[in-house]
């Protein structure tokens, strides 16, 4: 085990580290690193994703995704959980993209901004079968457990959902949500 856990270390990790090509996968980086407390930290971008590489199986669920090694034999390389979780190839998600036990996820959305975080059992999608039906979602969203988002609605910038939420109209700018159907139960900004 130690041989093995040696050549991931310093051979495999190396490498999946140089597939990196997109300021988005950088970002998520960044983000992971800093959502974990660990910013005060100086270290190169390398030594961070080697960190989460090597202690935070969720972060390697978004790098497979970003990197499209998701669905290939690599994957087999990673002894992490089958999360269950999945993310259309045609939703774009800008950096930053962060989540916590991402169990039964389904997100099909047409596009999701900057520092996105999400918890397990979130479903975005469509409505009736209409793929043209999608929800867009700004950036700085926090979206709990368990919560829908469905059809074609905007959800502004700065949103935090609450679990168990069920979001079927478009959310404004700058505020908390929850319930079914979720509605505004705080501004952050006044």
């Amino acid at each position: 085990m130690k041989k093995i856990n040696h050549v991931f270390q310093y051979f495999i990790i190396p490498k999946l580290f140089k597939m990196i090509n997109s300021n988005e996968a950088l970002e998520d980086i960044r983000y992971y690193y800093q959502l974990r407390g660990c910013n005060s930290i100086k270290t190169s971008d390398f030594h961070r994703f080697k960190h989460l590489m090597k202690y935070y199986p969720e972060f390697v669920f978004i790098f497979q995704w970003r990197t499209g090694l998701l669905n290939t034999r690599l994957k087999r390389l990673f002894n992490y959980p089958n999360y269950q979780c999945k993310i259309f190839k045609s939703t774009k998600i800008e950096g930053g993209l962060s989540c916590f036990h991402p169990f039964a996820t389904v997100i099909n959305a047409k596009s999701i901004g900057q520092n996105f975080e999400f918890r397990n059992g979130l479903t975005i999608g469509n409505k009736n079968n209409d793929n043209s039906l999608l929800p867009t979602i700004g950036d700085n969203v926090t979206v709990g457990a368990n919560v829908c988002i469905i059809g074609n609605i905007s959800i502004g910038n700065n949103v935090v959902i609450g679990a168990g939420s069920v979001v079927v109209k478009d959310v404004p700018d700058d505020v908390v949500v929850a319930g079914n159907p979720a509605k505004v139960i705080k501004r952050l900004v006044e």
